[in-house]
């Protein structure tokens, strides 16, 4: 037996092709459809490419901060926190936890600084070019 499937492909290929490509196009016509409807009920006809990228500028310190820390906090750092606990104790997580805060709250005051020089930045080309002018 070479495989859980006993070598033979429960789907074919075609099918796998028609459900990522399936599920690709639903998605890309779903999203398109909210925006539209957003553009109709808000009334904002003139939402550019960088407002829905930005989100308009509207996203609080908190949301940011539980962005910051969901994307940093992924399926290896729980499993070595589990780890961390089974050969330290209790307090291990809580120290493994502590290195992470320390990044954490550098990279919030480095936001609010770059906020302050260039706060319609988006790149970091865009930052060089605030804080240091062209010739940079």
């Amino acid at each position: 037996m070479d495989s859980y499937f006993g070598g033979t492909p429960p789907l074919s290929k075609a099918i796998g092709y028609l459900v990522v490509v399936g599920f690709g196009a639903l998605f890309s016509v779903f999203t398109t459809a909210v925006v539209y409807m957003d553009k109709i009920f808000s009334g904002n006809a003139t939402v550019t490419s960088e407002h829905f990228n930005t989100a308009g500028r509207m996203v609080k310190t908190g949301l940011t901060a539980s962005v910051i820390v969901s994307q940093w906090t992924w399926a290896a750092t729980l499993l070595q926190s589990s780890n961390v606990a089974w050969n330290y104790g209790v307090s291990g997580p809580f120290w493994y936890a502590s290195g992470a805060t320390i990044q954490v709250l550098l990279f919030g005051v480095l936001a609010i600084s770059l906020k302050d020089i260039a706060p319609s930045a988006h790149t970091m080309c865009e930052i060089v070019r605030a804080r240091w002018g062209k010739s940079a």
